[in-house]
């Protein structure tokens, strides 16, 4: 890499970073630009996974207080997306290339619409209740479920992942968006660190990629987690949609 693709990388993972713990879709920014300065597609995944794990540590640093309120949903939301990674990043390994492309884009597109929608179906679902009245602030053994396969699907490639996690969280508690915000990165933080775990053992990875991705990475995830605690709804739910139809568009082109 020469001198200015050194400073877009960095600049990629400090956007990433930023992107990472607001919106939750990092990868956007950080993977086209690792395919841009020449690494080979799945190079580029496996490095783009190891360089973003420092945005995950400084933006749950950075959520500290969201996390402290509600500990067993985010132990088991760290639990379920490590175990789900694992198979992720076994699957990114051992399948060829591209086997996902057809529709990941389109399970992104769902989970936009589901985020879009959330507040509507939220409304419905406490009318049906017994409990109308009730916060779930817990998460149901569906939720669970969800939540693994977000971190299946984390492991193996990644982009969107944040945005499957706010429709997961946003449809399966009735938790504050600063506190989904906090999760999703908490989610996003264990599949990238077990996926890390194996990449490093067995994956073939550009530790100058990774060290510039993380340097600018870990600097954009606690500037994110500072705006994602204080973002309304509205305009995260609006963000939110609009990265991940960007995302599934830049994925279909």
């Amino acid at each position: 890499m020469t001198g200015w693709e050194h400073l877009a990388v960095l600049g990629a993972g400090f956007g990433a970073g930023v992107l990472s713990t607001t919106v939750g879709v990092a990868s956007l920014l950080s993977f086209p630009v690792l395919l841009a300065v020449g690494l080979p597609p799945v190079v580029a995944n496996a490095s783009n996974t190891v360089g973003l794990v420092p945005a995950g540590l400084s933006g749950s640093f950075g959520y500290r207080q969201e996390l402290r309120e509600h500990p067993r949903v985010a132990l088991i939301v760290l639990v379920t997306c490590a175990v789900g990674s694992v198979g992720g990043a076994v699957l990114l390994l051992a399948l060829p290339p591209g086997v996902f492309e057809a529709i990941v884009p389109w399970l992104i597109l769902t989970s936009c619409l589901l985020v879009g929608v959330q507040p509507w179906i939220s409304r419905w679902l406490r009318r049906t209740r017994d409990e109308p009245t009730r916060l779930r602030h817990g998460m149901s053994p569906a939720t669970v479920v969800f939540s693994v396969l977000t971190g299946v699907y984390g492991g193996y490639f990644g982009a969107g992942a944040g945005v499957m996690m706010a429709a997961v969280l946003g449809l399966g508690t009735d938790l504050a968006v600063r506190n989904i915000n906090a999760l999703r990165t908490v989610a996003l933080l264990a599949a990238n660190l077990i996926a890390t775990i194996i990449f490093v053992v067995v994956a073939d990875l550009d530790w100058l990629a990774i060290g510039l991705l993380a340097a600018g990475s870990v600097v954009g995830g606690y500037v994110g987690a500072r705006i994602g605690r204080k973002m309304p709804p509205s305009v995260f739910r609006v963000l939110v949609v609009i990265a991940g139809v960007v995302t599934a568009v830049v994925m279909l082109s």
